[in-house]
């Protein structure tokens, strides 16, 4: 981990919705250390600033690579990012999924919207090697079909389950319609033994957690992703703070069990 910028360029760019890209990269010089799906690194955007980024991809399984949306001052600048131009990144920082805890288990993804991209290196380790692990299912669900990220990606998983949902479909939508948790019926997984990753906005964690709890599954097998305005990414500014823990340090991958009592406090 650094605390200081290390020049990475950028290799390939590619369009995930309409406003949202992904950016492959490769170090200019020396790397950082490795990264772990669910982890995150600070992208700074140079004239701009930076912004904290979880790993949409790590190099074991398809290349370092971010996933931005556009949608700040920061963000627009690397989203306006092309191949060959350079940004700056720190890290490794934060906690992983910890997919080797769920040796033996049925693995259960479940992720809304921009989520996606966190998950996808989970997705991708647990497809690399199958073997310790029980029935993988993952369930996306977005706003629009144009929202829905890794739309080619998402047909060619080789899952137990893989189901897609979006709230408002189009003339061309056939597939599911609602929440994403409404795929939860069609899953593959034995309740007791299975450990849920989930990822998208807080209400869709909210009710996918409650949701699993109720189907069975425990709190600390639940494992969710946060997201809070993170400065420092080291510990020290408080900016992240979300009751005890601080999520560039304790975070952003906790357990429903350490994530409820606080997401149900307004004043966090």
């Amino acid at each position: 981990m650094t605390a200081v910028p290390v020049p990475y360029r950028v290799i390939a760019r590619w369009a995930e919705t309409p406003d949202t890209v992904t950016l492959r990269v490769e170090p200019v010089g020396e790397p950082l250390p490795a990264f772990v799906p669910g982890q995150f690194a600070m992208v700074w955007a140079f004239g701009r600033g930076e912004i904290p980024l979880s790993v949409s991809a790590i190099p074991t399984t398809g290349g370092l690579a971010h996933t931005v949306r556009g949608v700040g001052a920061v963000s627009e600048g690397l989203y306006a990012a092309e191949a060959g131009d350079v940004l700056g990144l720190r890290g490794p920082y934060g906690t992983g999924w910890e997919l080797e805890k769920a040796v033996g288990q049925d693995l259960l993804v479940v992720a809304d919207g921009i989520g996606l991209a966190p998950l996808r290196p989970l997705i991708r380790d647990a497809e690399a090697d199958p073997k310790p692990y029980g029935r993988l299912n993952v369930l996306v669900g977005a706003r629009t079909p144009d929202d829905l990220m890794a739309r080619i990606e998402t047909r060619q998983w080789q899952t137990a389950y893989t189901g897609v949902t979006v709230d408002r479909p189009d003339a061309r939508w056939a597939g599911h319609i609602g929440v994403v948790t409404k795929l939860l019926g069609d899953a593959h997984f034995t309740p007791d033994n299975t450990t849920a990753f989930v990822c998208g906005p807080e209400p869709m964690i909210r009710a996918t957690a409650r949701d699993l709890l109720h189907r069975g599954l425990p709190a600390d097998r639940v494992r969710v992703s946060l997201e809070r305005n993170m400065r420092c990414a080291t510990g020290h500014c408080g900016h992240c703070q979300l009751g005890p823990l601080l999520l560039c340090r304790d975070g952003p991958v906790v357990t429903w069990n350490q994530a409820e009592p606080l997401l149900y406090v307004r004043e966090l």
